[in-house]
């Protein structure tokens, strides 16, 4: 049931869901294939650019499992975790997609160096004598060693890691933290594990904030790149759900590092803030941000460093402020408020609104209803009719088998991702305003290899619920169906039940149409 004066939907089974929050049967696997998807579809999105300005670039991958990305079997042998099977998987597709015919250095790189996916991807870990991995938290005694050919090539060879001609340029770690492992050449950073903690996810992001080097050693700074340098020095985060809390407060620590609260009424003050003109939002734009700012300098009200002065702080308590110009009347009392804000935090409690409040007003019952003609004409309309109708069963589970073998089409699974770009030069009021990002794009893909879903489904019975059938018939209907139509089911158990009783519903109508009485 929806409520639009609340904002929010209430589920049969009691759960309620407000604005802007989600729920369903989400797999962890399946959001973890998406993150590892979207970390090499970023990689190789940068890579060749890169690659022709002779920097090699870097994914950093942080898992909570040592299990997860690497095993051993009974006799040793190194087996796929989880996450290394899905990277590979993932990886293939998306190199297959990124090779082309042309014959330029970045492709015979692609064809010569990463083509083998087993080589481009390595875990940074301790082992034991036996090749066994072990938890990063163990501290390391004489029974344990180290991985030479990979901990040693992440840890220590630095110039060999970020060389083209070494083939590793995607790294899983669980304890690079922990060794103080760094790497300016860090491009993409994806976290395939939970945590609460912010300075551990902030020290994760650390690991990225480097300015690059190229092949020589060179460092990718303002002198070398000039303007360009932020193009080249960027981090991309590929976040899970929980990092949308984590970026609000990155956000959050970059506004408290560069104030505690306004103390300028300057332009850039004014520009994006909200005010009332009576109950309509208006939106302060340049023009007039200027022009408040003409009005506070042209009577003394802001010094030459735009301090709000005492002049202005006695005409407001003398309740004897000089006007605003004619264009910005309608605004008055907002920008008042915006200028007392510069030294006075209190007046701006009451100008934040939450962004999911719905619009919709309650709509109370007026006199018009208690009278008499409008209870005659309530009356006349209110009346439930009930119908009863026959027909023929077999006939119907022959119809609808037919017109759901011919019409049922389910779709895949498809997922949006969000990609977005900090602005090279930012200040407290575009943070304020949520503006220190630039225009966000998306993309939507199907999600391959998706984890079947563990939710038990009563498929007869909910179809039978929908279509108010019996069990026997529903189960009659689905026995006829094609064996590709009935496969469908797996791609999307929801959307195959609504469909199913959509359609059988509409074969049902049809007949009940033909034969009806009242």
């Amino acid at each position: 049931m929806k409520n639009p004066i609340r904002g929010t939907v209430t589920f049969t089974n009691g759960e309620v869901l407000q604005t802007g929050e989600i729920t369903g049967d989400i797999s962890e696997k399946d959001m973890r294939r998406i993150q590892i998807r979207e970390t090499i579809l970023s990689h190789f999105e940068k890579e060749e650019k890169l690659y022709n300005m002779g920097i090699k670039t870097l994914s950093l991958f942080f898992i909570d499992e040592v299990a997860k990305y690497r095993q051993y079997d009974d006799n040793g042998d190194e087996l796929l975790g989880e996450y290394g099977e899905m990277f590979e998987q993932e990886y293939t597709n998306i190199l297959n997609d990124n090779l082309t015919m042309f014959d330029t250095e970045y492709q015979k790189y692609l064809r010569s160096t990463c083509s083998d996916v087993a080589r481009v991807h390595r875990g940074y870990f301790s082992i034991d004598k036996k090749g066994r991995s072990v938890d990063s938290s163990v501290k390391r005694g004489s029974d344990i060693s180290d991985d030479i050919s990979a901990y040693d090539l992440i840890l220590k060879n630095k110039e060999r890691l970020l060389s083209f001609e070494e083939p590793t340029r995607f790294i899983f770690s669980h304890s690079a933290l922990r060794e103080g492992w760094d790497n300016p050449n860090v491009f993409q950073i994806c976290t395939l594990k939970h945590s609460d903690s912010q300075t551990l996810k902030r020290q994760e992001v650390g690991r990225g904030l480097r300015l690059c080097v190229d092949q020589s050693g060179n460092r990718m700074d303002s002198e070398s790149c000039g303007d360009n340098v932020h193009g080249i020095n960027m981090l991309t985060v590929i976040a899970s759900d929980s990092y949308k809390d984590f970026v609000a407060d990155l956000q959050a620590d970059i506004k408290t590092v560069l104030y505690d609260r306004p103390s300028k009424a300057s332009i850039e003050y004014f520009v994006g803030k909200t005010v009332m003109n009576g109950e309509i939002p208006v939106v302060i734009d340049n023009k007039q941000a200027k022009s408040i700012y003409k009005y506070l300098l042209k009577n003394d009200y802001i010094d030459d460093d735009d301090n709000v002065t005492a002049e202005y702080r006695n005409d407001l308590a003398n309740n004897a402020l000089i006007p605003v110009p004619e264009e910005l009347k309608d605004i008055e009392t907002g920008i008042h408020k915006l200028i007392q804000g510069v030294f006075d935090e209190s007046v701006l409690k009451d100008m934040i609104s939450d962004g999911h409040e719905t619009k919709v007003k309650d709509n109370p019952l007026n006199d018009n209803f208690y009278k008499k003609e409008f209870q005659a004409l309530w009356k006349s309309i209110n009346h439930k009719y009930a119908y009863t109708v026959d027909f023929d069963s077999s006939e119907l589970i022959k119809k609808a088998i037919d017109y759901i073998n011919t019409n049922l089409y389910i779709s895949e699974l498809q997922y949006t991702t969000t990609t977005g770009q900090q602005k090279a030069d930012i200040n407290q009021y575009e943070i304020e305003r949520n503006d220190s990002f630039d225009t966000a794009k998306t993309r939507t893909q199907t999600l391959r290899h998706a984890q079947v879903s563990q939710i038990r489904y009563d498929l007869i019975g909910k179809i039978a619920e929908g279509t108010v059938l019996t069990r026997n018939t529903v189960s009659e209907i689905i026995k006829g169906l094609r064996i590709d139509k009935f496969a469908m089911f797996k791609y999307n158990p929801e959307e195959f039940i609504a469909k199913m009783i959509r359609l059988i519903r509409e074969q049902k109508a049809t007949m009940i149409s033909r034969s009806y009485k009242l």
